[in-house]
């Protein structure tokens, strides 16, 4: 099976407990955004930009669990921003295990072997073998330090009591991977991402994680390294992967053009485009552990059309429940049930070709679009039994040829795409490293946003530090 039995079956007696009620609009996949600090600046990424005013806001941890009763989806999202930098994401977390809800952690790799070190920390025992087994196959892996096996050894009572995040079958640690080295680290805006993506992937999956990807195709993206991508992670033993077109929205378009001065289109998908990108979308999915719904597949292949659902995957943020969808702002509500009533959701989306909204023309995103594969929206005969075999079916098996992908073909080859700025750096007398530190605390100060990361080292998510040490910062450089 693509999800654990439990899951799965969790999701489907939502789906038929709302049907036999005929409700007429309900919530599958909260996406649960606790604040909107980030420590990348993602081409293709508007949310730190149309946020940019409330980047230090946090949801309150108790507003974010009460989001999560009210439209009582089954399985919440927590995204942001960079949700591991939330000061109280491990309470979150176990706040919505305890209210039995399925969790997708939406991270970008950089901050997850500082949480699982954590956990390590927590769990330790020198009685326990497994603990120090750990720790030796983490080490031979160079997934931790000596000095950082030793802290985990020697944690003190606080670190055994602290909340953390554990590994559990009703969790995934979903990865944000948009291509090989290389592309990835070009799309987030700085080398080494990749890297420590796989990295933290390989560290979970020895610890007893679930992990998946999430990964966005943008124009430029090729269909072979995609399919290389989805190779090499599966060799990894990664357990899943969603995949959805880049979508020219309002507030990426915006940023490209201002930040970068790239216009959108060489940049974003079509629907054309998209449905081209996605032709083997179905072969992929036979063969990796894609998440979702052959109906949706077909969908992306452009065999067929689908109807937007956005309402099926609501967002709760900062500024509260947000309308129409994820990509799309047009008002933001109080309530759950408030936003479901006053938006007028046969406004938006396309329907026999023709979109209602000019800014939906080109979405084929999976939050707008993969529900209505599951809802029956659109309803061809055969698509209850394709969806029921697809996920209930036997899970592919990890494709280990994909060991033998280049998938580190960027910055770890000395082709990254800073290689050129490195070489005029040192031919200078200067190091790179110094340059990256310089690039990006002048970034976090530009957008206002807390320092968390410079140079790798990872924050422990309080704001009050993040905001000191930026003050510090800044008043040396000053000096």
């Amino acid at each position: 099976m693509r999800f654990p039995l439990a899951l799965t079956a969790k999701i489907a007696r939502h789906i038929i407990k709302h049907k036999l009620r005929r409700t007429p609009k309900f919530a599958l996949v909260l996406q649960l955004e606790p604040l909107h600090t980030c420590n990348l600046t993602c081409t293709g990424c508007g949310r730190i930009r149309e946020y940019s005013t409330s980047l230090k806001d946090m949801v309150p941890l108790e507003n974010c669990l009460q989001a999560a009763m009210d439209c009582d989806a089954p399985m919440v999202s927590i995204c942001g921003g960079e949700p591991l930098i939330y000061p109280k994401i491990e309470e979150l977390v176990a706040g919505l295990l305890e209210q039995k809800r399925i969790i997708y952690i939406c991270t970008n790799g950089m901050f997850m072997r500082k949480k699982m070190r954590d956990y390590l920390a927590a769990i330790y025992h020198s009685s326990n073998p497994s603990h120090e087994s750990y720790l030796t196959r983490l080490l031979a892996g160079n997934l931790i330090t000596e000095k950082e096996a030793e802290a985990i050894r020697h944690a003190d009572a606080a670190a055994h009591s602290k909340v953390v995040i554990r590994p559990t079958q009703w969790m995934y640690w979903n990865v944000h991977v948009d291509g090989l080295e290389f592309t990835h680290d070009l799309i987030v805006e700085r080398e080494g991402v990749f890297k420590e993506c796989v990295a933290a992937i390989k560290m979970a999956k020895i610890l007893g994680f679930q992990t998946a990807t999430n990964t966005t195709v943008y124009k430029e993206t090729e269909v072979q390294e995609l399919e290389d991508m989805f190779g090499f992670l599966s060799s990894l033993n990664v357990d899943g992967h969603t995949i959805s077109p880049g979508y020219e929205y309002d507030a990426a378009k915006k940023d490209m053009v201002k930040r970068l001065g790239r216009q959108p289109e060489d940049f974003f998908l079509t629907r054309k485009m998209t449905r081209q990108k996605f032709a083997k979308i179905q072969e992929w999915g036979e063969k990796f552990t894609i998440f979702g719904t052959p109906v949706y597949q077909e969908f992306l292949a452009g065999k067929r059309e689908l109807t937007c659902t956005a309402w099926a995957i609501p967002t709760y943020n900062v500024k509260g429940w947000k309308a129409p969808c994820y990509l799309m702002t047009d008002g933001h509500y109080d309530g759950y049930q408030e936003m479901l009533a006053k938006v007028q959701w046969d406004k938006y989306g396309v329907v026999d070709g023709v979109a209602r909204d000019p800014r939906c023309e080109n979405c084929m995103v999976h939050c707008g679009y993969d529900p209505s594969g599951a809802l029956g929206t659109n309803y061809q005969r055969g698509d209850n039994w394709k969806n029921f075999k697809y996920n209930f079916g036997a899970k592919p098996k990890p494709y280990y040829a994909g060991r033998n992908v280049q998938a580190f073909n960027g910055v770890s080859i000395g082709k990254g795409h800073l290689a050129p700025a490195a070489a005029a750096l040192k031919s200078a007398g200067l190091t790179q490293e110094g340059a990256d530190s310089e690039f990006y605390i002048r970034q976090m100060q530009q957008t206002g946003a807390s320092l968390n990361h410079v140079n790798g080292g990872c924050g422990n998510g309080d704001t009050s530090q993040r905001d000191e040490l930026l003050a510090k910062i800044g008043a040396n450089k000053d000096a």
